[in-house]
């Protein structure tokens, strides 16, 4: 009998164990989180836990790390990661949406016409 998973934004994980399990210090992952790269959840008594997602975030601020960025230059890659996720999510919903819904709420748009008067003439040179 297999046991349940648990979910990924749940916040599982003590700070000793999660350092381990990502091979950095207890005092690395307090430093990432005072600089804003992450924030883990906490109990009721202030202890942090992290969850799997939280892990995958230190793993992957480890390797922005090797490639030679500062944690400054961290934060904006994280950032914009976020924000392209969060737009690659909106038009895969987009794209799922069935074109008679987006068609349906909207009128069609009309086309305005514009009428010359019988009597004027238009300048030589324009059509």
């Amino acid at each position: 009998m297999s046991l349940p998973s648990p979910d990924a934004e749940r916040g599982v994980y003590g700070i000793s164990v999660a350092a381990e399990l990502v091979g950095m210090g207890v005092q690395t992952l307090r430093l990432y989180e005072a600089r804003g790269l992450l924030e883990p959840d906490r109990t009721e008594g202030g202890t942090r836990r992290y969850s799997a997602n939280d892990l995958d975030r230190l793993r992957r601020i480890g390797d922005l790390l090797d490639a030679g960025l500062n944690l400054a230059g961290i934060a904006m890659v994280l950032d914009l990661e976020t924000q392209l996720e969060t737009q690659n999510a909106y038009l895969r919903a987009q794209k799922e949406e069935p074109p008679w819904l987006s068609t349906a709420a909207a009128p069609p748009a009309r086309r305005a016409r514009t009428r010359t008067p019988k009597n004027s003439s238009r300048p030589t040179g324009q059509p």
